[in-house]
């Protein structure tokens, strides 16, 4: 029954295999990386490969960057040691340049078709692979399995929804949970839910964003650029779609009626002026043209941070059409409020806002990262709200109290300090694992 089932998927990856490509060509339009090297998505490479690679596979720019911490702990432990990064995304593709060294390859994942897999590990000679939070595929597993190459999935994750859909698919997800050799949970709670969908040898290591450092000189920058400014910066960041014209009605209706001003009136600081300045980074980089027009045709001026120079130019909002700095935006903010939980989208990484010493306002959608809001929240360093409305109305009043938004500040410090540690535990896993005799 598994080998029909899998084989009716194969046969169904291959049939859209035309889609693939014509989505690719599209993507490729705004993100010119999704047309360059296509055959790696099917399996076929130029470039020789070197023996004994560790494989890691981070799908998009989230996981890369958690891959990164990962991967400096390995360097250390592991002098020498020769990577193969794989991924699925144009922004996962271009923050995995930046950690590659001499003897380190990068390539596209293949589509999940037997023969692209095939061809994949018959031209990569792998010692372990190392697949980063979810991002698991049969046939991949299934031909890992059969050539005996140790298959890990770390800093893994599964919130309930993903959980109930593998049980669904079970004649499909439970095969491909059982080849791996061993799961390195977030959670307990995802240490559940993945054995409840067949993985085993689970444990739980932590979260390795927690062990994520941020650039200094983003950092520094946005703090100088806030240094600046007369009014208080509110961040809507890693929007997704949908939430940003939730955020620009609510925006425009407080231009209106002057509560933003009233807001920050009511807290005593004759230092603040009435004006908030809004700033949206969307999520997704093939989206900045399309939130620039929703933000014009809602009648508020607009700045691109991609046409500053020294310093942010004057607008009603601030647009943040730039890859990999979202550190510079958190720092130059005076609170976030955190996309995709504003819709039913499961929220986005508020690790990253809060090493950036930025408060955080979430609304009720945070799946994706249940275990890391909830405890933001039991730790003071977040705050959870119903709506978009209710959420611009506590990030003004937290921008204008400052006893309160230091204090968010100093609770996160220590909840990120009590956390860290996931990175170095899973390097020596690796080292265990790499330690053992080929097949075993």
């Amino acid at each position: 029954m598994q080998k029909l089932a899998r084989a009716l998927y194969s046969a169904a990856l291959w049939t859209v295999q035309p889609l693939l490509r014509r989505k690719l060509a599209q993507r490729a339009k705004s993100e010119p990386l999704y047309g360059e090297h296509l055959p790696e998505r099917f399996g076929y490479y130029s470039a020789p490969a070197p023996q004994a690679l560790v494989w890691i596979h981070a799908v998009s720019l989230g996981e890369t960057r958690a891959a990164a911490v990962l991967i400096e702990q390995l360097r250390a432990a592991v002098p020498g040691i020769c990577l193969l990064l794989t991924h699925g995304t144009a922004t996962g593709r271009a923050e995995g340049a930046k950690l590659l060294r001499n003897g380190d390859l990068q390539a596209w994942l293949p589509w999940d078709t037997p023969g692209a897999v095939t061809r994949f590990f018959d031209h990569f000679q792998l010692r372990l692979g190392i697949i980063m939070e979810t991002e698991l595929w049969p046939n991949l597993c299934m031909a890992a399995s059969s050539r005996a190459v140790p298959l890990v999935l770390a800093n893994a994750r599964l919130n309930e929804k993903s959980m109930r859909k593998a049980q669904r698919l079970a004649w499909l997800a439970r095969p491909a949970y059982r080849t791996l050799s061993q799961v390195w949970a977030q959670t307990q709670e995802d240490a559940q839910r993945l054995e409840a969908v067949g993985a085993q040898r689970v444990s739980v290591l932590g979260n390795l964003k927690y062990d994520a450092t941020l650039a200094q000189p983003l950092l520094l920058q946005g703090r100088q650029w806030r240094s600046q400014l007369h009014s208080p910066v509110i961040l809507l960041a890693s929007t997704r779609e949908g939430e940003e014209v939730l955020f620009l009605q609510q925006i425009q209706a407080l231009a209106q009626s002057n509560i933003a001003g009233a807001a920050i009136n009511n807290v005593a600081d004759s230092s603040v002026k009435p004006a908030v300045q809004w700033l949206i980074v969307p999520r997704h980089p093939q989206r900045f043209d399309e939130v620039a027009q929703m933000i014009t045709h809602a009648g508020l001026t607009l700045s691109r941070r991609s046409q500053w120079t020294d310093a942010p130019q004057a607008a009603d909002v601030w647009l943040g059409d730039s890859l990999a700095e979202m550190a510079l935006y958190y720092s130059l903010a005076d609170v976030a409020l955190l996309g995709g939980s504003f819709a039913p989208l499961g929220g986005q990484n508020l690790i990253e806002a809060i090493a950036a010493a930025c408060p955080v306002v979430m609304g009720p959608h945070t799946f994706n990262f249940a275990d890391a809001a909830q405890t933001a929240i039991e730790q003071h360093a977040a705050v959870r709200v119903p709506d978009v409305a209710q959420g611009l109305q506590i990030a003004m009043h937290l921008a204008a109290d400052k006893a309160q938004s230091e204090a968010m500040r100093a609770a996160g410090v220590r909840w990120l300090s009590s956390s860290r540690g996931a990175a170095q535990r899973m390097a020596h896993r690796v080292v265990q694992l790499l330690a053992k005799p080929s097949g075993h």
